[in-house]
């Protein structure tokens, strides 16, 4: 246990004497998350939309205002011809262009299909979907209510109804983008925290030329390890805590779980971060390569194969299975559902497991890579 503290204390020492790294470490995260925060969003709302109306009737006005008296589209130009909408989407000023066709009312009136063209500009995929979607719910409500105006002007009731969609919605009512990402978004600021502090430490003393007389002390290498994981282990909580209050004021994500087993899951995933920094610290030399391997081994995977922004089930099998590899990947998911869900130890204990034994792989290699050689 001497050792052990003996190491301990020489860590805080150490991050005393370079604040700048102590506030890049706590205050980076927490500025990152309120940018990540309000800049990631996945509503779409306030597409710029040009209106070619041809027919200059009641309906069609009618039809405008069921499109614009909602805030996901806006009118940005009432044009005349169909050579100015295209050149509107060319030039990027708006998203899409509703043409509505002379005779429009006319058609309705006499219970004819009416076909209802709308450009999209597709060069964002998922807008475009989204835009779409949204036409397609448009055409449903006008269609219902033509129908009931035309059978009540017949003289026959309606009594049938159809099928009524009910939804309600669980965990985030609010369908807000920022209650699904602000958790995703701990587990990627804490992973880079983690792994970039953790590889840096080790190779700065390997730069320093004090890693020899480590070596050569009595000090074993589980102890070395312990000894420089725990300061951060700490520092990392300091950040989880700011970021969770932040998450709370800011977008008002509310922790529904139990902070026990949050707190449980923050420490596996730090176990195997920590680790996987450590382990990287002994394939460098360098702290700018410590730095470059770390970057890259924490943050493109949690952006990419955590299922933080992209689901893992929509991905080919073969990357699937490279994702079971990845840290984030059990810690997004566990901090989700206890956060959002209420989720209890019986639900997220298959990535408690996973986190765990991450943890142990890597902090065995990364004991197994730390000799005691001079």
């Amino acid at each position: 246990m001497k050792r052990f503290f003996a190491i301990l204390k020489k860590e805080f020492r150490q991050i005393r004497r370079d604040p700048l790294s102590l506030g890049l470490l706590v205050f980076v995260p927490a500025m990152l998350l309120s940018l990540y925060g309000y800049a990631l969003s996945f509503d779409v709302k306030h597409i710029r939309i040009a209106v070619l109306d041809d027919d200059q009737t009641p309906e069609s006005r009618s039809l405008q205002d069921s499109l614009f008296q909602n805030p996901y589209f806006d009118r940005i130009a009432t044009i005349t011809s169909p050579r100015e909408g295209a050149g509107l989407l060319d030039h990027g000023r708006v998203r899409a262009v509703l043409a509505i066709p002379r005779g429009y009312a006319r058609s309705l009136a006499r219970g004819e299909a009416v076909n209802l063209q709308v450009l999209v500009d597709a060069s964002d995929a998922n807008t475009a979907t989204t835009t779409i979607g949204y036409f397609d719910a448009l055409s449903d409500r006008i269609n219902r209510r033509v129908r009931f105006a035309a059978l009540t002007h017949a003289g026959v009731t309606p009594a049938l109804q159809g099928v009524v969609l009910e939804p309600r919605i669980w965990f985030n009512p609010e369908l807000s983008s920022a209650k699904f990402l602000v958790p995703g978004l701990i587990g990627l600021l804490l992973m880079l925290s983690a792994v970039v502090a953790t590889s840096l430490s080790i190779v700065r003393e390997k730069e320093r030329e004090t890693m020899e007389q480590i070596m050569v002390s009595p000090i074993r290498p589980r102890e070395l390890i312990l000894g420089k994981l725990l300061p951060y282990v700490l520092i990392c909580l300091v950040t989880m805590s700011m970021v969770l209050l932040l998450g709370y004021f800011l977008f008002g994500v509310t922790i529904r779980g139990s902070f026990l087993l949050l707190g449980l899951t923050t420490l596996l995933f730090l176990f195997a971060a920590l680790g996987m920094g450590v382990l990287i610290s002994t394939v460098t030399r360098t702290q700018q390569m410590a730095f470059q391997v770390a970057v890259l081994a924490s943050m493109l995977p949690a952006i990419i194969l955590s299922g933080f922004i992209f689901p893992i089930q929509n991905m080919p099998v073969a990357i699937q299975g490279i994702t079971y590899l990845i840290i984030p990947r059990y810690f997004v998911e566990a901090i989700r559902g206890i956060i959002l869900k209420n989720a209890s130890f019986i639900d997220i204990w298959p990535q408690l497991l996973g986190l765990l034994i991450l943890g142990l792989l890597f902090n065995l290699l990364a004991t197994g890579r730390t000799r005691k050689t001079a």
